[in-house]
């Protein structure tokens, strides 16, 4: 008897342990995620603002502000003791399979998730996804929902933060005096420019020899969803965009580019590619080198534009 179940144990166990650690893959469809809510261990997180008025069942709200910085520099990764009681309050640990659900409604919702996606592998969390299309794709589907989030057994997480896909300033500037790295500026070319700014910004304007590729081009046209992956490849060919080649993603506060940084690494497969999470507020309130910096002048009338509207 003891033979025969110590068979039946060894047949059985690599099928179940297949299917309790089937490690998420960087984006889930909403059916992808349906069949997969069961799993005991995994955690939904919605980042939507607080008091929605459906969520997927079993999620926890975590609104994104909670991820971000100072309004004088929103990009800042939080400090790893906030991280860390963010984390806990979330049920979160390093081995926890979490997946963020973003509202859905245009591309910059998307880099809300990827941002918060990108800060939970920064903070040493293995497995993460974000749902493709968001609550809208979810609700679209006709899957089920609950009226409020769920609060979770908090964890004792803490917080080790992963330098592999992050670029501190000092980083950023030693990758512009060197022609292996790549800089991408994710923001709408009116940034690139030099024609608006951030308001946290003290100056218009792009890193010296940055090249602009804004973070929509990557989406279903119209929608907050990405691209299958091999329109993507396509449009990355197209445009010149090697995620091979070392890379340093950007745009006003980390935001944007936190998209970029998800297409080169997570869809693309990049080996080197690093967000910079202050971006150009940052760059720009330190005072040093920029490229397409307007005139003084020019600058005053976009402030005018600014506090009186264009019309």
């Amino acid at each position: 008897m003891k033979t025969w179940l110590a068979r039946l144990i060894l047949l059985l166990l690599p099928l179940a342990t297949a299917a309790h650690a089937a490690p998420l893959p960087p984006l889930l469809a909403a059916s992808e995620l349906a069949a997969r809510l069961n799993e005991g261990a995994l955690r939904v997180i919605d980042i939507r603002a607080d008091e929605e008025p459906a969520y997927l069942p079993g999620a926890v709200a975590a609104p994104y502000a909670q991820w971000r910085g100072p309004t004088d520099n929103p990009g800042r990764l939080p400090e790893a003791a906030a991280l860390s009681a963010l984390l806990q309050r979330l049920g979160i640990d390093a081995s926890t399979p979490v997946v963020v659900v973003h509202a859905g409604d245009d591309p910059t919702d998307f880099g809300a998730a990827a941002r918060v996606y990108w800060t939970l592998k920064t903070a040493g969390v293995g497995q993460v996804s974000i749902l493709n299309g968001g609550m809208k794709s979810w609700r679209a589907a006709g899957l089920p929902t609950a009226s409020a989030p769920t609060v979770p057994t908090p964890t004792h997480y803490q917080a080790r933060i992963d330098a592999r896909w992050l670029a501190s300033r000092a980083q950023v500037a030693e990758a512009m005096g060197n022609s292996s790295w790549r800089l991408l500026d994710a923001r709408p070319a009116t940034y690139f420019r030099g024609e608006q700014r951030h308001p946290a910004a003290r100056t218009p304007g792009t890193l010296v020899g940055a090249k602009n590729v804004e973070h929509t081009v990557w989406f279903v046209p119209g929608a907050a969803e990405l691209a299958a992956p091999q329109a993507i490849r396509a449009t990355a060919q197209r445009l010149g965009v090697d995620a091979d080649a070392p890379t340093v993603s950007f745009c006003n506060a980390g935001h944007w580019a936190a998209t970029q940084w998800f297409v080169l690494s997570e869809v693309l497969g990049g080996r080197d590619v690093r967000l910079y999470p202050e971006s150009m507020v940052d760059w720009s309130r330190a005072g040093l080198a920029m490229a397409n910096v307007p005139t003084r002048l020019q600058q005053f009338w976009m402030q005018l534009r600014a506090a009186f509207g264009d019309g």
